[in-house]
């Protein structure tokens, strides 16, 4: 039978639940147990795929092309598994599922409430999650703080479960420990509040993570456990790690947490001997010193709550994923490519950096930038790695200016252009003429098979691999044979479409794109080999 572990946030959001609900799942597969996660966000959305990312952060997409919120990527990275669309919930898929029911008579005549049946709802899909994975350990990470009425019917539900199942239930809470300047004292008050609201909803936290700048002192802990009604030893310390989130883990393992989670449930405590190689990683991740300098060409440079590396997420951990295990020290640069639009003659700082990557997005903003920043990597032999974006994009500058097809352009950004090098297919375009434009993308897994001797193909080291997709647009296959005939040859195609999944330029050092997010499925334990051949190339 399963076991759920609820982490909840208090005082303020942005701390970092999803890096310790993941932590907490790592601890504990590091043990032998069977582990899944879910994360729940309070929003109205269906799936994170319509918000924005500097206000919300990366769209992350599982396997069977769920677009949802970028903790899920951290489960995926820190537990080494692939998790299904059933591990994302949000307000509003719970919402939908409950008057859908209730329209096809599901409920046989009942009053629907907002109270039992939504939080029943959410009970059924955590308990389909447990039985679908097999899970020893379910963690459930509840979006936002305690005390906010969006959450309300998720700790409801979390509640009722541990009414159902005393024993089979776990409460953690996230709580921040401000340490104000002027006094440079860490403050508990603000926790204390968060552990009454807590308690003013039914529940009595189990284990408290005190997140702070810094480790958390014994009178802290004394304090915390007196006015939180926890024990001691139940106060974990959890500081900041200054961007090594894959030490969190140990640092939780310092302060005896696996074992008191064990201990709360009644299970005999098992030896954590699958963290070996974790440490080590960790280790080697900590000592590296040589610097390989990657410049990341995007527009996500807004003023909201996310920008930058919440926006790039997976395309960061990936980098440094394959630079830690190639002996370099990954040192990310942010380019903002509506710079080279207002002034073409900074496009010069690209020979500064060892290797270019232009991630995806959408839209028309500094898509010139973006292109002339391509060219310029193509025309001084910098390594370049493309992805979905930065493939079609690559397309058209090659297009235009070796292929001599004059205008060429995505129809993403000129519905008119005399060479339309990169189009919809007609399903897509049918989307967007009806404006279905929610989940309606190519999402999730396909299947890419290599041309024989190409640089795609050595870097997997296989004939056929699976990558996750997320974009609208194509390669139009009209052009294959003329962008081929120049140079740019289709090295990865998808055998069931005949769609153009990976190209790169013969006689570059490094000059490839993907249609695919390879970003996603990078682990620390396992970096990905198309991002590790990228940083080999640059290393040279």
């Amino acid at each position: 039978m399963a076991r759920f572990i609820f982490v909840a946030g208090g005082v303020m959001s942005g701390i970092g639940k999803g890096v310790a609900t993941a932590s907490i799942g790592k601890i504990l597969s590091a043990r032998g147990f069977r582990v899944t996660a879910v994360k729940i966000d309070p929003y109205l959305n269906v799936d994170a795929g319509t918000m924005n990312p500097t206000e919300h952060g990366e769209v992350f997409v599982t396997e069977d092309g769920m677009e949802c919120d970028q903790d899920v990527g951290n489960y995926e990275r820190f537990l080494g598994v692939n998790l299904p669309r059933d591990n994302y919930i949000t307000s509003g898929s719970i919402y939908q599922a409950v008057i859908n029911r209730e329209r096809n008579l599901g409920y046989e005549g009942r009053t629907v409430e907002l109270i039992p049946h939504v939080p029943e709802e959410v009970m059924r899909r955590l308990h389909h999650a447990a039985a679908k994975a097999k899970a020893d350990f379910v963690l459930v990470e509840i979006g936002g703080t305690v005390g906010e009425y969006q959450n309300t019917v998720f700790i409801e539900a979390a509640r009722m479960m541990k009414m159902e199942s005393p024993a089979g239930v776990l409460f953690v809470l996230v709580s921040y420990l401000p340490v104000p300047s002027v006094l440079g004292e860490m403050k508990t008050k603000p926790t204390q509040q968060a552990v009454r609201t807590m308690n003013s909803m039914g529940i009595q936290p189990d284990i408290i993570l005190a997140r702070s700048t810094h480790a958390l002192d014994e009178p802290r802990k004394k304090k915390i456990s007196v006015f939180c009604n926890v024990a001691a030893r139940d106060v974990i310390s959890a500081p900041d790690v200054h961007g090594l989130i894959y030490r969190i883990p140990l640092n939780f393992e310092k302060d005896g947490l696996g074992n008191r989670i064990l201990e709360k449930f009644g299970i005999r405590k098992k030896a954590n001997g699958k963290m070996k190689d974790w440490a080590a990683m960790v280790r080697r991740a900590e000592r590296v010193a040589t610097p390989i300098k990657i410049g990341i060409v995007g527009k996500y440079f807004g003023t909201g709550a996310f920008t930058l590396s919440d926006s790039y997420l997976s395309v960061i951990e990936a980098i440094k994923h394959a630079a830690w295990a190639e002996g370099r020290k990954p040192e990310i640069t942010w380019l903002n490519s509506e710079t080279y639009e207002t002034d073409p003659r900074s496009i010069k700082e690209l020979s500064k950096f060892d290797g270019i990557i232009i991630p995806g997005g959408f839209g028309s903003r500094g898509v010139d930038g973006k292109i002339r920043a391509i060219k310029y990597c193509r025309e001084k032999k910098i390594p370049y790695l493309g992805l979905c974006y930065g493939l079609q994009l690559a397309v058209v500058e090659f297009a235009r200016n070796v292929c001599k097809l004059k205008g060429a352009h995505t129809t993403e950004i000129d519905a008119r252009t005399a060479h339309p090098v990169v189009h919809t297919l007609p399903e897509q375009l049918m989307n967007i003429q009806e404006k279905k434009m929610g989940g309606s993308m190519r999402l999730g897994a396909y299947i890419c098979e290599f041309k024989k001797g190409t640089k795609a193909e050595r870097a997997y080291g296989e004939r056929m691999v699976s990558e996750r997709h997320r974009h609208r647009y194509e390669v139009n296959n009209d052009y294959r044979d003329q962008l081929e005939k120049n140079g740019f040859i289709v090295s990865g195609l998808n055998p069931e479409r005949n769609l153009v999944e990976i190209m790169e330029l013969r006689g570059h050092p490094f000059f490839l794109g993907t249609q695919a997010h390879p970003e996603l499925k990078s682990r620390p334990l396992h970096p990905h080999p198309l991002f590790r051949a990228f940083i080999k190339a640059a290393k040279k």
